[in-house]
Formats: C-alpha cells, sequence, structure tokens
C-alpha cells in the first residue's frame, strides 16, 4: 500500500521565488510563494516542483563532482532550437559541456543543471 500519492521535487536554491518564476515561465505553470518556500503546479497532472531557501547555497558543478548535481530535471520540447532560445532569454545559461546530439544541457539561474531534450 502506497503510503504517499503525489511526488515532489523540492530544489534548494538561494532564492525561492525567482527560481520558481524561472520554471513557471519555461513549463508554462503558475506559481506560487510562501517567502523562504515556493512552488509551480501542473492543475491538469497535479505534478508540482517546490522550491526552498538555503542559506550558503552552493549551485552543483557539472560535468565535475566538486559540487555533485544530484539530480537534474530533463524537459522534453518539441523543437530544441526555440526551446533554447525561450530558455535563455528566461534567464537559463547554456552550458559549455554539450555531450549529446538530441538534448541541450543549461544551467537554471541558481545553477542547477538541467536538460532540454528532442520529443
Amino acid at each position: 500500500m502506497a503510503i504517499a500519492r503525489t511526488p515532489h521535487v523540492v530544489l534548494d536554491c538561494p532564492d525561492p521565488l525567482a527560481l520558481a518564476t524561472f520554471y513557471g515561465a519555461l513549463l508554462g505553470w503558475p506559481v506560487g510563494d510562501d517567502g523562504d518556500w515556493a512552488d509551480i503546479k501542473d492543475a491538469a497532472s497535479g505534478q508540482v516542483i517546490d522550491f526552498q531557501q538555503v542559506e550558503g547555497f552552493q549551485a552543483p558543478v557539472w560535468p565535475t563532482q566538486e559540487h555533485p548535481q544530484q539530480f537534474h530535471l530533463d524537459l522534453t520540447v518539441d523543437d530544441l532550437d526555440a526551446a533554447e532560445a525561450e530558455a535563455v532569454r528566461l534567464g537559463a545559461t547554456k552550458h559549455a559541456t554539450q555531450p549529446g546530439d538530441g538534448f541541450r544541457v543549461f544551467l537554471d539561474p541558481a545553477g542547477h543543471p538541467f536538460c532540454l531534450c528532442r520529443a
């Protein structure tokens, strides 16, 4: 028997509202803010991503393991070029290391790696 019904992914960051706003715009999900905690929710699927403030936050370093990424988000897109342009416009940085052809690696405004992946 399951003890939980909806898992949430929680990202540590220095500014929860700023990071929630970035991902909310990237995914088209509305943003909720509670000071040191923010979230984005997709009403249709019930999926939630939470963002919590962490003092002294250190961004992951990718692809090295100096500060391991521990996890990252893969976002499936129809058009990699259009999605890249929009992600960068919203505040992402394209990483210098691009190890594949069917996806692109970016850093969100707090430094977490994420990938845009061809559908």
